[in-house]
């Protein structure tokens, strides 16, 4: 069972490899369908939203890309400019050992 990820937490505390993989283990269920979704693909705000059936984009923010970036599970293939409308997310090699064992 998917463990709660305190997102906002800890902030301004460095992020070692044991706290990653920590992470990586503690995902709400939210986050987990947002990287699961993801997969290999590189999407949009627009289109994760959509592959999620989800219309109500501040909840999406909130709920599912926000913790997925603090968690460092996903990345942003602009990080430079995080309101750019080219903007597009895009699993990190964490995002992609989460999915490898919750779905081993």
């Amino acid at each position: 069972y998917l463990k709660v990820l305190r997102a906002g937490q800890g902030q301004g505390e460095q992020v070692t490899p044991e706290v990653t993989e920590q992470v990586t283990e503690q995902v709400t269920e939210q986050v987990a369908r947002l990287i699961v979704a993801l997969g290999d693909q590189t999407l949009s705000l627009q289109e994760l939203m959509q592959t999620l059936g989800l219309s109500h984009r501040p909840n999406f923010l909130a709920l599912h890309l926000r913790p997925a970036l603090a968690a460092q599970l996903i990345q942003m293939t602009v990080p430079d400019k995080p309101q750019s409308r080219l903007q597009k997310y895009r699993l990190t090699p964490a995002g992609r050992r989460w999915i490898d064992r919750a779905l081993g």
